[in-house]
């Protein structure tokens, strides 16, 4: 075992792409300028900076010698640095992969499987889908940020197939009336069966677009394309006629996945704030840069805005069929625990969270150590990182750094300030979830102490509301009454609730429950054991 305070400096790999920012436009290129021998070349696209053990873009960790060895190599010869249990786990590699992205040019319309699927997929098709897992992910934005993601709410796109006959004649008459009258009525949210049927329709609606011979596609793209230009109205940014003439020009020739945005939420993020993606919801990515996490994959399904394999059936099998405002999709940062400049990212799932530290010139942070390991890349400025047992090195703009499990860090910055974010694991499933006392005093309620935590304390603009033990929770359905802090991932009782009103009754697929009126906490929904 190391008796050094296990913190590296890594090289890292990057990934050029055709839809990438051009040269010193890119993030990934600003930050990896910093390379030793790295030369910027402003005619070629600088996509993605990959940070972690994944075999497509591993780091290497830095000796002060000049010379480099593999991250993974160094966790194998040193097992603690990720903990004993964790590497067996993940056999040997970083559960998450953590990246920067520089999107110039639209991303493919897009979902990532479960894990369930994703190990179906490899085993079927190892050439297209090449690791067995999940891919959750969270978006940061660095720069003001595009995506479309999950579906609009039914009433939205009900307005699109009347506002655009190109829509309605590419689905087919049918189809679309049979939407429209589906969707109609305001659904109670206690209504599954409304709540089935809606997802069916929207199913059904998706899959005749997807599926439209690529002739009719064209056609009805180039008139819709034409019409608008016609109208010569300017055109709002993140409009649907702006997305439509913006989309096909960066995908010509009839792309299915430029109708898409009639029915796909668009939402544009500001610096700081982030979205999380669970598994089996669209998505597309459409400009700005961001840094990206996700679980340790590369497996995609696409279905439109690429010219790489679109796997149509399969994306259509998979969705999940939520719709609802893009907000839902938002993860609202918190402060983390007891720092002065540090916000947490948490999403509900296993693999990782991050935080985004902050500090204006000669300011101070000291992050405690965590039961798993980080890695952390300075966005901005310059200072000193300080192992709390160890001896203080020099930070920049585009360094990445390893710290491993349980090492805690001081940070200092220096004139410029310093900015960073760090990506970390935390072994949730074995950490005990601490009561809340003054609520549980309050309300009378004793909770018990056999709650396994799922997730870290959040603050949040509304009152979050506790489900009792004895209950438990399917996938979360967005439902006008609230609005989701987080989407489910693997474990179908994670969910976070802001509710808008007490004692409304709220349905999540097969299950019916009251939220009492008066039972606050804090606290994510957990598992009982």
């Amino acid at each position: 075992m190391s008796t050094q305070p296990a913190i590296y400096r890594l090289e890292y790999s990057t990934q050029s792409y055709d839809w990438g920012k051009l040269g010193s436009e890119s993030k990934v290129a600003a930050y990896a300028a910093g390379i030793d021998g790295f030369v910027v070349d402003n005619n070629k696209p600088y996509a993605e900076l990959w940070m972690g053990t994944h075999p497509n873009g591993p780091s290497y960790v830095l000796s002060p010698d000049g010379t480099k060895r593999l991250l993974k190599e160094v966790i194998a010869a040193d097992r603690s640095l990720v903990t004993p249990e964790l590497y067996k786990s993940y056999d040997g590699d970083l559960p998450f992969l953590f990246k920067v992205l520089s999107i110039r040019k639209a991303l493919s319309i897009q979902a990532h499987p479960d894990k369930i699927l994703g190990a179906e997929l490899f085993e079927k098709f190892p050439h297209l889908y090449k690791d067995p897992n999940h891919k959750p992910e969270m978006a940061l934005a660095l720069t003001p940020f595009e995506a479309l993601c999950g579906f609009r709410p039914l009433e939205e796109i009900t307005a699109h197939l009347a506002n655009y006959p190109e829509l309605t004649a590419l689905v087919g008459t049918d189809v679309a009336t049979t939407f429209r009258n589906t969707v109609s009525s305001r659904v109670d949210p206690s209504d599954l069966d409304a709540l089935a049927e809606n997802r069916l329709a929207l199913r059904t609606l998706f899959s005749a677009l997807l599926t439209s011979p690529p002739t009719r596609v064209t056609e009805n793209l180039a008139a819709l394309v034409q019409r608008i230009k016609a109208e010569g109205t300017e055109l709002r940014i993140g409009s649907v006629p702006e997305l439509v003439v913006r989309l096909d020009g960066q995908y010509p020739g009839g792309d299915v996945g430029v109708f898409a945005v009639m029915l796909l939420n668009y939402i544009k993020l500001q610096p700081g704030q982030a979205i999380f993606l669970g598994a089996n919801e669209p998505h597309a990515y459409l400009s700005g840069d961001c840094i990206e996490c996700m679980a340790a994959s590369d497996n995609v399904v696409r279905a439109g805005l690429t010219p790489k394999f679109k796997d149509v059936n399969v994306l259509l099998d998979m969705l999940t069929y939520r719709y609802g405002s893009a907000r839902s999709q938002l993860m609202t940062g918190i402060p983390y625990q007891h720092t002065a400049h540090s916000t947490l990212y948490d999403p509900p799932i296993d693999e990782f969270s991050v935080l985004l530290t902050l500090l204006h010139p000669h300011d101070h942070e000291e992050l405690p150590g965590v039961e798993g390991p980080s890695i952390l890349i300075v966005t901005q400025g310059a200072g000193w990182i300080e192992p709390l047992d160890g001896e203080k090195l020099k930070i920049e703009q585009g360094q990445v750094y390893f710290v491993g499990a349980r090492v805690g860090c001081a940070f200092r910055a220096g004139e410029e300030g310093l900015t960073m974010f760090k990506e970390h694991f935390v072994p949730r499933s074995i950490e005990k979830c601490q009561r809340e006392q003054d609520s549980e005093s309050e309300n009378g309620t004793d909770w018990g102490d056999d709650w396994l935590r799922v997730g870290t304390i959040r603050q949040a603009p509304e009152h979050h509301y506790r489900i009792p033990p004895n209950v438990i929770l399917g996938a979360p359905q967005h439902v006008s009454e609230y609005e989701f802090l987080g989407m489910c991932a693997l474990n179908p009782v994670q969910a976070w609730l802001n509710a808008a009103q007490p004692d409304q009754r709220f349905s999540s697929n097969n299950h019916h429950f009251q939220i009492p009126q008066g039972q606050l906490t804090k606290w994510q929904v957990s598992q009982r054991t």
